[in-house]
């Protein structure tokens, strides 16, 4: 059994740097309650997003385990598109009706979920029975569990706290179970 712990992550005030956007001060008081929900897990690895919101949510559970944040580039956001939407409410149901719509400068759903099930699967067979922490984002998070299971969608994706703990349990790359963390702790 493998198992993936999804850390959607905490708030970061909206910037178009998509890249160095960091947590906002309320971020950085989430990522202190994602630590400490994962307090009593055991942790091989610490997996991120390239995104500075997503390695600051995460680094809290690493450092507790005295282990490295591991940047992998397929756990990123999926970009929308090329330049900030006026609308993303409309933008965002657009792409998950059609898979292979793209926006301008953007990626569909079809592009970014190979993208992300790809990373996933390497993850899956490098660690293999190892119990996995990986720093991610909404959309993507949501795309990749789709892929084994067609529950997780638009409406799933729009239910995700920010932050958001995911647990999945893996044998071999097949997806069993799927809990949620996170509302178990805040309730």
């Amino acid at each position: 059994m493998t198992l993936v712990y999804f850390v959607r992550h905490a708030h970061s005030t909206y910037t178009p740097d998509e890249l160095g956007r960091p947590l906002s001060e309320k971020g950085f008081l989430q990522a202190q309650d994602v630590r400490h929900i994962l307090k009593d897990y055991k942790f091989d690895v610490v997996l991120s997003s390239p995104y500075k919101r997503a390695v600051q949510t995460v680094e809290g559970v690493a450092k507790d385990r005295d282990l490295e944040v591991e940047v992998l580039d397929g756990f990123k956001e999926r970009r929308l598109a090329g330049e900030p939407v006026k609308d993303f409410d409309s933008a965002i149901q657009q792409v998950w009706r059609d898979e292979f719509l793209s926006l301008p400068g953007g990626e569909s759903n079809h592009a970014a979920q190979k993208r992300g099930v790809n990373t996933l699967n390497q993850v899956l067979n490098q660690y293999r029975g190892k119990s996995i922490v990986i720093g991610t984002h909404g959309n993507i998070m949501t795309l990749i569990m789709q892929y084994f299971d067609s529950r997780f969608d638009f409406d799933f994706w729009k239910t995700l706290a920010m932050p958001d703990v995911l647990k999945l349990e893996f044998e071999d790359n097949n997806l069993l179970r799927v809990n949620r963390l996170w509302e178990d702790q805040i309730q």
